[in-house]
């Protein structure tokens, strides 16, 4: 049995998501963020020191980080996900899952930390606006034709970029990216997306 530490208002809902769309019986935690400070609550460091959701249990390990989750899940139970090896489209999933939680996500976390400073960061605002666009402007470039990432079906590379692509929209970038727009919208219609709504939350 697979269990999955789920906190709210966090990127574990992609492995919500993905559990959903698999088929794999699991079971699920719900962890809920301390109202005044909203870090995860103590309980998570009781099962691994960084204390971050998503973290699965799986086969007696604990697994963290949404990318090699995402991986480990999909080339268990989902292997059509992920493209065969040794090929260019293996090549641009790897880069894609790596750019999701890196290159995609600073920006987006500078974004929320400074825009918390008031006044003292206005300084910073252009320049992390630029790169927003830049990464956001990248993402849209790559969507293919069929309106994913790297395969012409949902794949391992759509659930990892489902994240960045949902705070462009929050930020007000539909307009701007609306092949972007497309997929966030395809993405939350899917049925299974929906139920991982109905359990965990946003």
């Amino acid at each position: 049995m697979i269990k999955l530490h789920h906190l709210n208002r966090s990127r574990s809902l992609r492995i919500l998501w993905l559990l959903e769309e698999i088929g794999q019986p699991y079971d699920f935690v719900v962890h809920t963020r301390d109202a005044k400070t909203n870090l995860a609550p103590p309980e998570l460091l009781a099962l691994h020191p960084l204390g971050k959701s998503p973290m699965i249990e799986m086969d007696g390990e604990v697994i963290i980080e949404s990318a090699a989750i995402t991986e480990v899940l999909c080339a268990k139970f989902a292997p059509q996900m992920i493209p065969q090896a040794g090929t260019p489209e293996y090549n641009r999933h790897l880069e894609v899952m790596h750019f999701a939680e890196g290159s995609a996500m600073t920006p987006i976390l500078l974004n929320l930390y400074v825009g918390r400073l008031g006044d003292a960061g206005t300084p910073l605002h252009p320049r992390i606006q630029s790169e927003l666009d830049n990464h956001f402007g990248y993402m849209e470039s790559i969507l293919r034709p069929s309106g994913h990432f790297v395969l012409d079906d949902l794949s391992a590379a759509d659930i990892m970029l489902s994240f960045p692509a949902q705070i462009a929209m929050r930020l007000e970038r539909r307009a701007t990216y609306p092949k972007l727009a497309a997929f966030v919208d395809a993405c939350e219609a899917r049925p299974a997306y929906k139920r991982a709504v109905e359990k965990g939350g946003v």
